[in-house]
């Protein structure tokens, strides 16, 4: 019905409800896992049996104390000057009951209740065997509970101490239950410590290789199950580390091999006459070994660098003064920038920033560069005020060799490398790059990393 009508399944009111104050780490899931079912159960079970058990003796002992007390007003000589001082000193010293009698007075009226149980129950079996109109005080001292009987011609004040009517199994019982949750609460911590740790070993681990840092002291531990993610882990981690030493390895092989008939075709253009053909030859000489010095300096600026503590800031302001230094007259732009430290390969990040800004330097005519920064991300942030890229086209824009034509002229001298061979480097840290429009009106590069 609740389909039908288009209203929510109370059931997944329940669960969102549920999901919503569930703890987000493993170690709170799997406590509540472990303690909430014992503690439900304990707590309904000591509820029910408390219940049941304090009606029952306290049924049972107010049934002894009323006993006493019909006792005591069978013996009571009610007799015009009748001495009842024996009787009085009887039930103090054998019933503990300290009793006395007030001729002509009348019953005091109903006042607050203090133990609900105890007096529903004690004022029911007063009734039942005594068989006397009562009033029950349980105010006046927390150590008595007074009692008043119409005997017609007066009022008989009866006081019993609490502990004649209560029992103490109640209380202990509640501290065995408190205490039995505490230490299973401990024990439960404890132990979970001891599984979760693994199992934050790993994510540390994965973490710290997709930011590009070494993790070789992680070793499988925990249980079974844990250990084989942990060795899947290690194996992933080699097949790619593997991979990429054999992909720049091959890289620069390739790069290096080009060179020598690349320079000897260069040797025969310049001993050749000058024409159109030698030039539109050249030309494309000229772009194939800018496209090897691409492919060369990606390898050295990949391979064997280890990330280390490198400052954010100073890394920006090294790229902005280069770029404002270079050939390009674009002016590049940054913000007064503080210090911020982060571990990362210092060339390769570099060289991403390099790739950015010269892009937009190639296309603009200005360009600034600023970082942002949260609690887990480092942004860097470049904008120009150039023709942009159209936004079905910017995902485009990173595949190797490809120039955009619509976007960016293809006279520009690049060779299609600089974003693919950025975003490589970001996310090889861990990070990505992202295209989007700019407030300047032209294009926004933003590199996001890890902290």
């Amino acid at each position: 019905m609740a389909e039908l009508t288009g209203q929510p399944n109370p059931f997944d009111r329940l669960a969102q409800l549920i999901k919503r104050f569930m703890p987000k780490n493993l170690f709170g899931r799997s406590l509540i896992i472990m303690v909430a079912p014992v503690l439900l159960s304990q707590s309904i079970l000591s509820f029910i049996f408390i219940d049941r058990h304090v009606e029952l003796v306290t049924r049972r002992i107010c049934y002894l104390v009323a006993g006493d007390i019909a006792y005591v007003v069978a013996e009571l000589d009610m007799t015009p000057g009748g001495d009842n001082e024996r009787t009085y000193r009887l039930a103090r010293q054998t019933m503990q009951l300290d009793v006395n009698y007030k001729p002509g007075a009348e019953l005091p009226a109903p006042g607050e209740v203090r133990f609900p149980i105890l007096e529903r129950v004690l004022r029911t079996e007063l009734t039942r065997v005594v068989g006397l109109p009562v009033e029950i005080d349980t105010m006046s001292d927390p150590d008595e509970v007074r009692m008043s009987f119409d005997l017609g011609d007066g009022i008989l004040n009866v006081i019993v101490p609490v502990k004649r009517i209560t029992t103490s199994t109640n209380e202990l019982l509640f501290f065995w239950m408190v205490g039995l949750a505490i230490l299973l609460l401990t024990v439960a911590i404890l132990f979970l410590r001891n599984q979760i740790r693994p199992i934050v070993r790993l994510t540390e681990a994965a973490e710290a290789f997709g930011k590009g840092q070494r993790a070789d002291d992680f070793k499988p531990s925990g249980a079974t199950e844990v250990r084989r993610a942990a060795a899947a882990f290690i194996a992933m981690r080699q097949r790619i580390e593997r991979h990429l030493r054999q992909r720049t390895e091959m890289l620069a092989g390739i790069s290096h091999d080009l060179r020598t008939p690349l320079t000897r075709m260069k040797l025969r253009l310049a001993m050749m006459g000058d024409g159109e053909d030698e030039d539109e030859l050249a030309q494309e000489v000229n772009e194939v070994e800018r496209m090897i010095e691409e492919f060369l300096a990606f390898a050295r600026g990949q391979e064997g660098e280890q990330p280390d503590d490198v400052d954010i800031a100073d890394l920006v302001e090294e790229v902005v003064e280069e770029a404002n230094a270079g050939a390009r007259g674009t002016p590049v732009e940054t913000d007064m920038l503080g210090s911020l430290t982060v571990k990362l390969r210092r060339q390769a990040i570099k060289r991403c920033l390099t790739n950015l800004v010269d892009n937009a330097q190639r296309h603009a005519a200005a360009v600034k560069v600023s970082i942002t920064a949260s609690n887990r991300w480092i942004e860097i942030v470049v904008d120009d005020d150039g023709p942009g890229i159209p936004e079905k086209l910017r995902e485009e824009a990173f595949r190797p060799f490809v120039r955009l034509n619509e976007a960016r002229t293809p006279a520009d001298g690049g060779v299609g490398l600089g974003l693919a061979i950025a975003r490589d480097v970001a996310r090889s840290h861990g990070g990505d790059i992202f295209l989007e429009p700019s407030p300047m009106g032209g294009l926004r590069a933003r590199i996001r990393l890890p902290v």
